[in-house]
């Protein structure tokens, strides 16, 4: 086949053809779980990422609750106690040295909890959740970072005033860290996302 004056040979078109039909396959599995994966707002601390390819991309770390979860170690946990000094049902505070541990990911009343792994599957699987000293359960982050790209006219989400909050949509995959959809901006209770002008 001659292009102008470009001639390409069976073998290219056949390259070109098995690499267009990879990026389309990866878009596809990802448009699917788009839609049948369970999708949650969580809240977010945006930082400026050290990236080779700069362009307006934004790293998050996502908030987890880890209530339900068990430390690996109940010294580092602090839970709520009755004028007795019995412990009562409730939330825990993280006490004393930072912890990690990995958990597989749920949504569970509209939002992202963290269910520690133990055993075998705890090194292979699921994703590493942490937690700095005098930390509520329900404020713990994910250690790895969720990038998103920011639209050319979306405010910088980097400048929050007083009082605003970020969120973040994501998908949860059967394996894998979550994958961003959409941000947002809450600032009194009324939510903006990035993308509206």
């Amino acid at each position: 086949m001659k292009i102008g004056r470009v001639e390409m040979s069976v073998a290219a078109i056949a390259l070109l053809g098995i690499q267009l039909a990879l990026v389309l396959s990866i878009a596809g599995k990802y448009l699917y779980e788009r839609e049948t994966c369970p999708r949650v707002w969580a809240r977010a601390v945006a930082f400026d990422p050290e990236m080779p390819m700069r362009g307006r991309y934004l790293s998050t770390q996502l908030e987890v609750d880890g209530c339900g979860s068990t430390l690996p170690s109940a010294a580092h946990a602090e839970f709520p106690r009755d004028v007795t000094g019995a412990v009562k049902p409730g939330p825990y505070v993280v006490r004393g040295e930072p912890v990690s541990f990995n958990a597989k990911l749920k949504v569970e009343s509209n939002r992202l909890v963290a269910v520690r792994l133990e055993g075998g599957d705890a090194q292979s699987e699921g994703q590493e959740v942490w937690a700095d000293g005098n930390t509520p359960c329900d404020k713990m982050h994910l250690r790895e970072a969720t990038d998103f790209f920011l639209a050319e006219h979306a405010p910088d989400p980097l400048a929050l005033k007083h009082g605003q909050e970020l969120w973040i949509e994501v998908t949860l995959p059967p394996k894998g860290p979550p994958r961003p959809i959409q941000l947002a901006v809450k600032d009194n209770g009324v939510w903006k996302p990035l993308g509206d002008e």
